[in-house]
C-alpha cells in the first residue's frame, strides 16, 4: 500500500486576494483593485485537469479553499471548481469542502451560493472579539460584525469553525480566559487558536525590529495562556486534537488531518504547496507565488507549477515525525519504521518520556500536554 493512503487525498485551492493586508500575515495574499474572476476560474479548471491527469483515478476526501480571502470569490467560480474536481476524481461519500471567510466579506446571499455549490464547512478569520484588539491586528471588521457574520454562517452551514489569536499586545491572562469562554459559547464544533507570532517580512516584523511593537507578553505568560487554553477547551468538550486546533470528537478538520497524517494533497493557485505520490515516488510541489505570474504561466505554458522535488525516504520520515507529533493521536511507530527503514531512537524516547514529554500508547508515540507546549524542542531531539 502506498504510504499516502494512511492520510487520504485532498485538494487545496489558493485564492490570493484580500481586501487588505493584515500586519501579522506572512501568507501569499495580495490586494487588487480588479479581479477577472472568469479568467481565474479558467486557470483553476485547467490546473485541476493537469493534476488529475498525473494522479489518475482517486477518491477525493476533501477540498479546501484557502487564501487570501476565498469568500471574495464569486459563488459561481467555487461551483465550477467543485464540479470539475468531482468530474476528475471520485468524491468521498462524506467529502468535506471548506471555505475560509473573513467577517467583512460575509453576505447571506453569497453564503447560500457557496452552500448550493457544495461547500459544507466554513472557517472564519475572526481573530479577536473586541474592537481595540481587532484594530491593533489590522482587521477591517468590528466585533459586532464578526458576531453577525458568524450567525450568517451558522444559518447556512452545519459546520462552522473560527480562528482567534491570543498572546496579543497588552492582553492579560484573565482577559484571554474570558474571551475564550465567550468563543466556546459561540462555537459549533471547532476552534483554531493561535499564539501571535511575529514573522519576518510582515509589517509587525518591521515594527518590532524598529522597537515599535509594544505590549507583547513575556514567554512565560504566553506559555501560561497556551496551557490555560488546553484546560478550558477540554473542560468545554473541545479538546486539542492538534497543537492549535480544538474540536468536539468527530468534528476535526479532515482536510488539515490529511496534512498532519502525511496524506497526498494537490495544491493549485499562486504559491500553493502540495504532496503527490506518483509512480511510487513522493513529490513536493510548489506553484509560482506572484498571482499575475502564476496566471500567465497557466495560460501560456499549461502549468502554474515550478519544478517538483522528490521527497526521499529520510525526508518523508522526518516530515511524518514533525507532523504526527502535532496530533493528540501521535505517531504510528510501525508506519514510521516502514518509512524510515528503522524505528526512532529508543534512548531519546525513553529520556523524553522520563521527563514527562512523551508517552507510548497502543504502539503510538504521543506528545503529552507538557510535550506539546515545547514540541519544537521535542522534535529536534527525536530527529535523526
Amino acid at each position: 500500500m502506498e504510504d499516502w493512503r494512511h492520510g487520504g487525498f485532498g485538494l487545496y485551492v489558493h485564492w490570493p486576494f484580500c481586501a487588505s493586508k493584515c500586519p501579522y500575515c506572512d501568507f501569499n495574499s495580495h490586494v487588487a483593485a480588479r479581479i477577472d474572476q472568469r479568467r481565474w476560474q479558467a486557470a483553476y479548471l485547467a490546473e485541476i485537469d493537469r493534476v488529475a491527469a498525473l494522479t489518475g483515478p482517486r477518491v477525493l476526501n476533501t477540498v479546501f479553499f484557502g487564501g487570501g480571502t476565498p469568500s471574495l470569490m464569486e459563488p459561481e467560480v467555487v461551483a465550477a471548481i467543485l464540479e470539475r474536481a468531482r468530474s476528475r476524481w471520485t468524491p468521498a461519500n462524506d467529502i468535506e469542502v471548506t471555505l475560509e471567510a473573513n467577517p467583512g466579506s460575509v453576505e447571506a446571499g453569497r453564503f447560500r451560493g457557496y452552500a448550493d455549490a457544495g461547500v459544507n464547512r466554513v472557517s472564519m478569520g475572526i481573530q479577536a472579539l473586541n474592537d481595540a484588539d481587532l484594530k491593533r491586528l489590522g482587521r477591517l471588521h468590528s466585533a459586532a460584525e464578526a458576531r453577525a457574520a458568524f450567525d450568517i454562517a451558522r444559518a447556512a452551514f452545519a459546520r462552522v469553525s473560527f480562528d482567534l489569536i491570543y498572546a496579543r499586545q497588552h492582553q492579560t491572562r484573565a482577559e484571554w480566559r474570558s474571551e475564550l469562554k465567550t468563543a466556546l459559547g459561540m462555537a459549533i464544533d471547532h476552534l483554531s487558536l493561535y499564539q501571535l507570532t511575529i514573522e519576518d517580512g510582515t509589517a509587525f516584523g518591521a515594527r518590532q525590529a524598529a522597537g515599535g511593537l509594544r505590549g507583547l507578553p513575556e514567554d512565560d505568560l504566553a506559555a501560561d495562556m497556551y496551557l490555560e487554553t488546553q484546560e478550558v477547551c477540554a473542560e468545554a468538550g473541545m479538546p486539542a486534537y492538534e497543537v492549535s486546533n480544538h474540536a468536539a470528537p468527530g468534528s476535526e478538520s479532515r482536510h488539515n488531518l490529511i496534512y498532519w497524517r502525511c496524506g497526498d494533497y494537490a495544491g493549485i493557485g499562486p504559491g500553493a504547496h502540495g504532496r503527490l505520490t506518483l509512480a511510487g515516488r513522493r513529490r513536493a510541489t510548489e506553484t509560482f507565488r506572484a498571482p499575475g505570474d502564476w496566471l500567465s504561466r497557466v495560460e501560456r505554458d499549461g502549468s502554474g507549477e515550478s519544478a517538483p522535488e522528490t521527497v526521499e525516504r529520510p525526508e518523508q520520515a522526518t516530515e511524518y515525525l514533525m507532523m504526527a507529533l502535532r496530533l493528540a493521536e501521535g505517531l504510528d511507530l510501525r508506519r514510521y519504521a516502514t518509512i524510515a527503514g528503522c524505528p526512532p531512537d529508543s534512548r531519546k524516547i525513553r529520556e523524553l518520556s522520563e521527563m514527562g514529554l512523551l508517552r507510548i500508547k497502543d504502539d503510538r508515540l504521543q506528545a503529552t500536554d507538557g510535550g506539546r507546549a515545547v514540541l519544537n524542542s521535542v522534535i529536534r531531539e527525536l530527529m535523526p
